[in-house]
């Protein structure tokens, strides 16, 4: 597939972040740095443009896992998070197969896919594009929380119940909770792990994410760069409930994301979700 090329040309606030760091004074006459005064500028901009209580959002420095912004009320409790696990589902599964993955063909509902037409022959990279279920549950199978453990472990989150069925360790369901901070923090590492066997795919399955999948609706409402996206969809654990929630993991620029921006949105899809995030770091670019 033919990815879409754009020029890596910042203005305004993301400009300000990626320029080198000079200090300046400060109102107390400190130096500031430039990533703080974008941290300010970007938790004013976010705060007063996108606090309606539907929505959540963290906003990281890539580079230092600096909080930079963040609307999310306990950062910590564990929740579902749907299929922002299946990356890391994945790994679990390269670790047991000599970082061999298999092609699937997602038939859509039969195979208990989110699409009911089907997104029919699958690779991995498409799998985490298009975040297909099918290809998911496929996956995991034969795979047992104990498999997962140590992945999550290795990057730093809750590791899923003993208990679990096989399809919750693709993130079906809400019996696997984590901390959202946590999985901000963990694809932080797996961007950083990009050139290591098992990851490549990963990392390019988010690419074509934000290019033709589910997260899409980003990289349309970006106009000088692309992004790295992973949505998911999962149980509403907030109340006023809902049926569900969206999430969307979104670094920017693709090639060295400088910024990660995790949204939760109440009572969408994670591709509805997607919208929001695309709005939000659209408006740190202007």
């Amino acid at each position: 597939m033919v990815r879409v090329k754009r020029r890596l040309q910042w203005s305004g606030l993301l400009a300000l972040f990626l320029a080198i760091s000079v200090p300046i004074p400060s109102a107390l006459g400190a130096p500031q740095s430039t990533a703080s005064r974008f941290g300010q500028s970007a938790s004013q901009l976010l705060g007063n443009e996108f606090s309606q209580n539907d929505i959540s959002y963290l906003l990281l420095d890539a580079n230092t896992g600096a909080i930079l912004a963040s609307n999310w009320k306990d950062l910590q409790a564990p929740i579902p998070l749907g299929s922002l696990v299946k990356p890391f589902t994945a790994l679990a599964f390269g670790e047991r197969h000599a970082l061999r993955f298999p092609r699937h063909f997602c038939a859509g509902s039969s195979g208990g896919c989110w699409l009911p037409r089907g997104h029919g022959e699958m690779d991995l990279t498409h799998a985490i594009a298009y975040s297909c279920n099918s290809y998911f549950r496929f996956l995991t199978q034969s795979m047992t929380s104990a498999d997962l453990a140590p992945i999550a472990s290795e990057f730093g989150f809750e590791p899923p119940p003993a208990d679990i069925s096989s399809p919750a360790l693709a993130g079906l369901g809400d019996s696997w909770r984590v901390s959202p901070s946590r999985v901000a923090y963990a694809y932080l590492e797996l961007v950083r792990r990009r050139d290591q066997p098992g990851v490549a795919p990963l990392i390019e399955g988010m690419r074509e994410s934000a290019l033709v999948g589910t997260g899409a609706a980003v990289d349309r409402s970006l106009a000088r760069t692309n992004a790295l996206v992973k949505t998911g969809t999962a149980a509403c654990t907030h109340r006023p409930r809902a049926p569900g929630d969206g999430f969307v993991v979104a670094m920017s620029p693709a090639d060295h994301p400088k910024i990660l921006l995790m949204v939760r949105v109440h009572g969408v899809p994670g591709a509805r979700a997607a919208k929001v995030a695309g709005a939000m770091l659209h408006r740190l670019e202007e």
